[in-house]
């Protein structure tokens, strides 16, 4: 095996896909991703966050590093980066679409399973996924599904359902807090992606939102407002 084939090897390892899946996660939110966030995000320490960096932005010793580092400022993904994260992501989200729909799990309980999953797929295995599932472009939980080519479907139009207008009919179409309790939570009051719901009255100090949820009335927290997203109906 020669140095640049072994340097590819490592590289698909469990360790790099799950940190630059990481990052590319973190980069929604942040222009630069700061270390101390990435080491709460993968439950590592920061010095294995630096010594990670450090290997995936190395210039001499890959041909294309996965990382750009800036010093006391965080990193962000090179295009080759990004390419593997969202590589990982489309078998991380089908998996999780495959379990719900073939296997009978719960969306609750597909994403340690996914997680476990995703490193080990072949990407003929990923094919017949997609293919026996009718080549889906969101998964369980509204997540979109990275394209083969390595584009992420654009949700633009989706708005937190805390920033939607009152009285106004929209649809459930993702949920940004994954959190296998709140999911649970979530389904009990019938939130899951394509509910109908209104928004009927908000609270003046609390942050309380009564809603109808196909037609049931309930009251939700600001913060599982701010992690609903929804569109109008078509």
């Amino acid at each position: 095996m020669t140095d640049e084939e072994r340097t590819m090897r490592e590289l698909r390892s469990e360790a790099v896909e799950d940190f630059v899946k990481a990052v590319y996660m973190l980069q929604q939110e942040h222009e630069l991703v700061p270390t101390t966030l990435l080491a709460q995000t993968l439950d590592i320490t920061p010095p294995s966050v630096t010594d990670m960096a450090k290997k995936l932005s190395d210039t001499e010793r890959l041909h294309e590093p996965l990382l750009v580092v800036k010093p006391y400022r965080g990193v962000r993904l090179t295009p080759l980066g990004e390419q593997i994260a969202l590589e990982v992501l489309r078998h991380h989200r089908l998996l999780e679409l495959y379990l719900v729909e073939a296997l009978g799990y719960s969306w609750d309980e597909v994403h340690e399973e996914a997680d476990r999953l995703e490193h080990h797929i072949s990407e003929r295995f990923e094919a017949r996924i997609a293919e026996v599932l009718g080549n889906p472009v969101i998964d369980p939980h509204g997540d979109p599904i990275p394209t083969l080519e390595g584009k992420l479907p654009g949700q633009e139009h989706l708005q937190p359902l805390a920033d939607w207008p009152q009285d106004k009919p929209g649809v459930v179409v993702r949920f940004l807090d994954q959190a296998p309790e709140k999911l649970q939570y979530l389904e009990e009051k019938g939130l899951k992606p394509g509910a109908i719901i209104q928004i009927t009255k908000r609270e003046p100090f609390d942050g309380l939102t009564h809603v109808l949820i196909d037609s049931t009335l309930h009251v939700l927290s600001q913060s599982t407002t701010q992690s609903i997203l929804i569109a109008e109906p078509r």
